[in-house]
């Protein structure tokens, strides 16, 4: 009888009757936050979806031809910068034709980026789209020498890599000479415009000569300092300003709407 008595003063033992509430609560919140996902899910635009999907695709290189030849453009405002965003807002080129430029201009760039050098955070040469054109651009204070218009010995293999992307494609080219606004003082070239001329004159013999250009395709222009890329009186901006630019239109097959203008 003592075995079974309970201990004198000994708390009882309360049973919790509501402890499913615990687990209730915890159901009810993991069933409201699937159903968040799932409506979150259903509002996703597919077609952006699928140009993301892309693009991951292209940058991470699968499918073989990723970074060099096969581009996902994207649709929509264009932003800061060139290439492809300034290509996607212009609304008179197609996506197969912008798709043509832009992997050119990829081409050209990975052509030319063992040789690339880089002075004032400036690279020497650049390669930017503009409409239908491709505007390849060179640092004149790589290319030359201050005040000269003859090309130096370690800028020839740059401009050979340049060339051998330009020249076959059979298409006229423009060439550029601009410089800033500085007086000269040499008096080998009267002015400004007879500098940016002699510039732009050297790198088209530099093409007819060395990679047998067409010479009734090549037009060489000097246009001093009249077309400024920056107009800051800083040495940074005298910089960007002197160059030259190799400018050629590629050929590009007709749009839907051009096909459709001709067959009316």
């Amino acid at each position: 009888m003592s075995g079974h008595r309970k201990k004198h003063g000994a708390p009882e033992e309360h049973e919790n009757h509501e402890r499913w509430l615990v687990s209730y609560a915890d159901f009810m919140t993991l069933l409201f936050a699937l159903f968040v996902v799932m409506y979150a899910v259903s509002r996703v635009d597919t077609k952006k979806a699928k140009q993301v999907e892309e693009s991951v695709k292209w940058a991470l290189h699968m499918g073989g031809e990723g970074g060099v030849t096969k581009l996902q453009i994207f649709e929509g405002p264009p932003s800061e910068g060139g290439g492809i965003a300034s290509m996607a807002g212009n609304k008179s080129l197609s996506v197969e034709q912008r798709q043509i430029i832009e992997a050119f201009r990829r081409k050209v760039e990975n052509r030319i980026r063992p040789f690339v050098m880089e002075k004032a955070g400036a690279t020497a040469v650049s390669v930017e789209i503009e409409d239908r054109l491709v505007k390849v651009r060179l640092s004149a204070g790589e290319f030359f020498e201050p005040g000269e218009a003859a090309l130096r010995p370690q800028a020839l293999p740059v401009l050979d890599a340049i060339a051998e992307e330009l020249v076959p494609l059979h298409q006229p080219i423009q060439v550029e000479g601009h410089t800033d606004d500085q007086v000269i003082t040499s008096g080998r070239y009267r002015d400004n415009w007879d500098l940016s001329a002699a510039r732009a004159a050297t790198v088209t013999s530099f093409l007819e000569k060395a990679h047998k250009a067409t010479p009734r395709l090549l037009t060489a222009s000097g246009y001093a300092d009249t077309r400024p890329l920056a107009r800051q009186e800083t040495p940074e901006a005298r910089e960007r300003n002197r160059r030259v630019e190799l400018v050629v239109e590629l050929e590009l097959p007709d749009s839907p709407h051009d096909r459709g203008g001709k067959r009316r």
